[in-house]
């Protein structure tokens, strides 16, 4: 089985399948304390598994995880996506970028490159980000990107999220 993973081009970013390459990097980052809000942190092999995973939801959706890399350098700062496994509580945005690139502005970016891609090429009407309270940045950019508060979620691993649903393709700026 193959399939193609789309690439998405911002003014300063590309959106594009994990490589290889991408693993000490994103090892790396799993590793760290900014992974504490996401089941982290995770050793090697956790991390590489985690990788994989994201991949996979293109084969298996039709959507899924891209690396954030810098439009000119293909420099990994992170990731983010389009995530839906079969426990969770909507289709999700899904956001986290390298110590690197944090502050910049990366994530709002990406995020919301991934949230036009849902509704322009995929058609959703409605996509979610689920946030462990406390994940005070991932709270702040679902607010920049205009999602609100709309309830919560008790996940069978990771215990209560907030969902944050937003806007509608019509709303968003």
């Amino acid at each position: 089985m193959s399939f193609a993973v789309p690439t998405v081009e911002t003014q300063r970013l590309r959106l594009r399948g994990a490589k290889l390459s991408d693993l000490e990097a994103y090892a790396a980052f799993r590793a760290s304390e900014r992974v504490r809000f996401m089941g982290g942190p995770n050793d090697r092999d956790e991390a590489f598994s985690d990788l994989c995973y994201g991949l996979g939801q293109w084969a298996m959706r039709g959507y899924g995880l891209w690396v954030v890399a810098d439009k000119s350098t293909d420099e990994p700062l992170g990731y983010t996506g389009l995530y839906h496994p079969e426990y969770w509580a909507d289709r999700e945005i899904s956001w986290a970028v390298f110590e690197s690139a944090a502050g910049k502005g990366v994530a709002t970016e990406a995020a919301r490159a991934v949230r036009d891609f849902a509704y322009d090429r995929l058609g959703w009407d409605t996509v979610i980000s689920a946030i462990i309270p406390g994940n005070e940045p991932s709270i702040a950019l679902a607010k920049r990107l205009g999602a609100t508060l709309d309830g919560k979620y008790e996940h069978p691993k990771i215990g209560e999220m907030l969902i944050y649903r937003h806007v509608t393709p019509e709303s968003r700026t």
